[in-house]
């Protein structure tokens, strides 16, 4: 009889003891990364600079003076205009992403302050329908434009869709392309200011539209951004695709983009673009 005997190996048995949102795998390398540790990163790989999705809160904190943001048009809610019908009815997914991400749609608007720049600001939140833009998320983007010529704000806008235009809501969805684009020829006219920032991914209807408009446009690094999807594009010409293509660090050499900027220096470099483009800087 053996007096001892190897303990068959444990691994896995004891996984119950850590909080499953301890760690986060990389999306570019592979690193198991500590989320405390990533989130004091500003949600950056420190191995390989990749550049994880930020909710629409987190970007805001990120972006905006402590303590001076006030936002507008937070009790607009989406209907279901269409009754639309697929593997899930629409007003299902709206109560779905509304419990998961506790916004009301994709969007937020304010004014804020950027390193003592007054500015109307939006953000769109990836999780909630990838960010679509339906006709809220339209509207308040409107409106925030709107409100950003009338005070002589400059508008900087964060976009992260990969969803573009809502097709549940046809064509009530596809209009607000035209009606954010129109305010912000509107904006134009009355010599406003407009940065749009593009994130990992910005595609469809919200590329198509406000989001390419800028006066200045900046991109995230090796965000995806376009009108569709890379293998789409090579399914329908039937032709392979440049390395990198839809990249930002493509983008930005064939002239879409003015600027690649790093998650943890945006902040600092709007303030400066702010500053070169005449905004007056409050110091009290």
């Amino acid at each position: 009889m053996k007096l001892f005997r190897r303990a068959s190996p444990s691994f896995g048995r004891n996984t119950k003891r850590f909080p499953p949102d301890l760690w986060s795998r990389c999306g570019g390398c592979g690193q198991l990364l500590y989320n405390k540790a990533l989130e004091e990163d500003l949600k950056v790989c420190p191995k390989c600079d990749f550049h994880f999705l930020l909710t629409a809160p987190e970007r805001l904190a990120q972006v905006i003076d402590a303590g001076t943001f006030d936002e507008w048009d937070a009790d607009l809610s989406p209907m279901d205009p269409l009754n639309f019908r697929g593997p899930a009815r629409y007003a299902e997914k709206l109560q779905e992403a509304q419990r998961t991400c506790g916004m009301r749609d994709a969007c937020i608007t304010g004014a804020g302050m950027i390193g003592g720049h007054r500015v109307a600001f939006g953000v769109t939140d990836s999780r909630f329908l990838m960010g679509s833009m339906g006709s809220v998320v339209g509207e308040k983007l409107t409106r925030a434009i709107e409100r950003g010529a009338e005070s002589r704000r400059p508008v900087v806008i964060v976009s992260g869709s990969g969803g573009g235009a809502r097709m549940h809501e046809g064509m009530l969805s596809l209009m607000q392309m035209a009606k954010t684009s129109a305010a912000l020829m509107r904006l134009d006219e009355a010599g406003g200011f407009f940065i749009s920032v593009l994130t990992h991914p910005t595609m469809a209807g919200v590329f198509a539209s406000f989001a390419s408009l800028g006066d200045l446009i900046i991109a995230e690094p090796k965000a995806l951004i376009g009108f569709t999807g890379p293998r789409v594009i090579e399914q329908t010409i039937r032709q392979k695709l440049p390395e990198g293509f839809q990249r930002s660090e493509f983008l930005l050499e064939h002239g879409l983009l003015d600027l690649i900027v790093h998650r943890r220096d945006l902040k600092a470099s709007l303030a400066n673009l702010l500053a070169y483009a005449g905004s007056p800087q409050v110091t009290a």
